[in-house]
């Protein structure tokens, strides 16, 4: 679902958004015409719990965070969206910033962790790597989604045959084990590369890899 941007307007899914989040509405303000002065679609939330009521959109994104405000902080707020699984990368701002609260955001994943005053440069920088990084988890999540549809398109006896395959099995062995003639084995073995839509056995070991389904070599 989209969100309203800063100025009013729908955001657009598929176009890079901003989230801002601080408590002081001057801030707010001077992100949004920061980002928007970029090109950037931006919305402007006063506190975390604002951001998590509305849905995220369906596009490449970040958070810029400010990490001491009321409710919920920063840092509290990182780790509410990891518990939930939620991957935006996340820049985080501090006038009261210390190393052992910096070393903490960028264990958990922060891109960036910038005190106030800063470069406008050296957050449109940040930004710029926090929207890259999530187009890039947003191409492999998409890819293994499809890698996961393609797996559940198998009967049962073909996913039996592709978890010996990618054990390292031949076909005779693997009639053995299912108690099949080897020329049914290879029917299914057949049908199950066809529909996992995958020709080399490498290929289906880092298949069934991504799908945890085999420890990869």
């Amino acid at each position: 679902m989209n969100h309203s941007t800063a100025d009013g307007r729908r955001a657009t899914p598929q176009e890079p958004i901003v989230y801002v989040v601080d408590d002081d509405p001057a801030v707010r303000d001077a992100l949004s015409s920061l980002f928007r002065s970029v090109g950037l679609q931006v919305a402007t939330f006063a506190s975390a719990p604002q951001l998590v009521a509305q849905p995220f959109a369906n596009a490449p994104s970040c958070i810029v965070l400010d990490i001491r405000m009321p409710e919920v902080s920063g840092l509290d707020f990182q780790a509410q969206l990891a518990r939930i699984g939620n991957h935006i990368p996340v820049i985080f701002m501090t006038g009261h910033g210390d190393i052992p609260m910096s070393v903490r955001a960028m264990k958990a994943g922060a891109v960036d962790f910038l005190t106030k005053p800063f470069r406008d440069q050296d957050l449109l920088d940040a930004v710029s790597a926090a929207i890259e990084r999530d187009r890039q988890r947003r191409g492999s999540d998409h890819q293994l989604l499809d890698l996961r549809r393609r797996f559940e398109s198998l009967t049962a006896r073909e996913k039996e045959v592709m978890g010996l395959v990618v054990k390292g099995l031949m076909n005779k062995q693997i009639a053995g084990e299912l108690n099949l003639s080897e020329i049914t084995v290879k029917i299914h073995r057949g049908r199950m590369m066809k529909k996992m839509e995958i020709r080399t056995l490498a290929d289906l070991v880092r298949a069934a890899s991504d799908l945890q389904l085999a420890p990869r070599p």
